[in-house]
């Protein structure tokens, strides 16, 4: 059997949904999150994230019929990487300079294929 991915944040900010510290500990037991990985539970704070990825949500609305969960994944990050791209949040790729966000991309791209 496929071992789970691990990911290994230091906190975790959500809202105050109950359901969230069931789930934490389920996925520490199971050995899918860190066990170090800190909840914070705090009303307002998530909000931030929130907006954030506002942008985000809208792209992948249309998306919801992928068949399959590694290209959904996929997909996913990819706006992600596009949109930390474009506030300037890659170094090699500074959101002023468009020529290094192509050779960005393109470098990404030849990459993968």
């Amino acid at each position: 059997m496929k071992q789970p991915h691990t990911v290994n944040p230091r906190a975790i900010t959500v809202d105050k949904n109950a359901a969230y510290p069931i789930a934490m500990k389920a996925m520490k037991r199971d050995g899918e999150l860190w066990r170090f990985a800190k909840l914070r539970q705090v009303k307002f704070l998530n909000n931030i994230v929130e907006q954030d990825h506002r942008r985000i949500k809208r792209l992948v609305r249309p998306g919801l019929g992928l068949k399959s969960f590694t290209s959904a994944a996929r997909t996913i990050v990819g706006y992600e990487v596009m949109a930390m791209i474009c506030k300037g949040q890659v170094a090699c790729a500074p959101a002023t300079d468009m020529k290094a966000q192509g050779d960005f991309i393109t470098a990404l791209f030849s990459a993968a294929a």
